[in-house]
């Protein structure tokens, strides 16, 4: 188990005093078998003049600020210590999968379904069918296909194959549009993912949160570290949501921490917002994301 230290800051900057309205957050890691959290604090300059919290749809802490005073900067600045545990990579899992969903063709069980629908529907347009071509390029036409070595394949051919490229704002890219350009953000292949996952009847969803990184360069660096990561999950029999990160090849929660799980990415806004004033008046955003294992440190100490 691993202690983990998070340290997540967002500062917008406008040229004169502005107002804020509703301001919402997602910054608390979700809680699991697998990680907990241990503290968090949340500093909010200028300070809101309400702060409340939800729990959206979806499960995910949800914070709500309110603000009453004009100010030239507004800023988000979190801090949370984290118990991470690992768990076993998929390729271990396949086992654990129930004879009957362990290959395709594949069906869920039906008292399941209900509950999973919504995240086996197709959420993006692929009028050539371009990303069932892509799903399929996985499937073994001499015999049986294993769920868990298909999706393990497809993860690594992403990571592989694609370009990363950074992209802190605009929309997200459709999966077809991901395919013909052969780059994207974390976001562009966690979609890539899921709806590659969701054409062959698998239910999948999409993840916000971090990557830890021992360092930013050399060996062991993980892409998306020094700022949020997006990853998907699918679900599997008898193993559950497991979690595929394309951008990084990694199969299972190795270094990942979840803060929010939705269906689409617009659903996983770390931080959103409105404010009032004019076009111009806004100057800049940054975002700073540290991710610290306090654990290690205090081994080598």
């Amino acid at each position: 188990m691993a202690t983990l230290e998070i340290r997540h800051l967002t500062v917008y900057r406008y040229r004169k005093p502005v107002r804020f309205g509703e301001h919402r957050m997602m910054f608390r890691p979700r809680e699991s078998y697998d990680q907990h959290v241990v503290s968090q604090d949340l500093f909010i300059d200028p300070a809101p003049s309400r702060l409340r919290y939800v729990q959206d749809v979806f499960g995910n802490s949800v914070g709500i600020a309110e603000f009453d005073q004009p100010s030239d900067h507004l800023s988000f600045e979190s801090r949370v210590v984290l118990e991470h545990r690992p768990s076993a990579p998929l390729a271990d899992a396949q086992e654990k999968i129930s004879p009957l969903g362990a290959t395709f063709p594949f069906a869920y069980a039906s008292e399941d379904m209900p509950d999973l629908l919504r995240s086996i529907e197709r959420h993006y347009p692929d009028p050539e069918r371009r990303v069932e071509a892509f799903s399929r390029r996985f499937m073994r036409w001499n015999g049986a296909t294993p769920i868990a070595a298909l999706l393990a394949d497809m993860t690594r051919d992403i990571h592989e194959t694609f370009s990363y490229a950074k992209r802190f704002d605009g929309r997200t890219q459709t999966p077809a549009e991901t395919l013909a350009l052969g780059t994207g953000t974390c976001r562009d292949f966690a979609v890539l993912m899921m709806e590659a996952a969701r054409s062959l009847g698998l239910a999948a969803r999409f993840v916000s949160g971090y990557v830890y990184s021992p360092s930013q360069d050399g060996p062991g660096a993980r892409v998306g570290g020094g700022h949020t990561h997006a990853w998907a999950q699918v679900y599997l029999p008898s193993c559950g949501w497991v979690e595929f990160d394309p951008t990084n090849g990694i199969i299972g929660n190795q270094d990942l921490v979840r803060v929010a799980v939705s269906r689409d990415p617009q659903q996983a806004a770390p931080l959103s917002g409105v404010w009032d004033g004019a076009a111009e008046d806004f100057l800049d955003m940054t975002v700073e994301v540290e991710l610290n294992d306090r654990s290690a440190t205090r081994k080598a100490a």
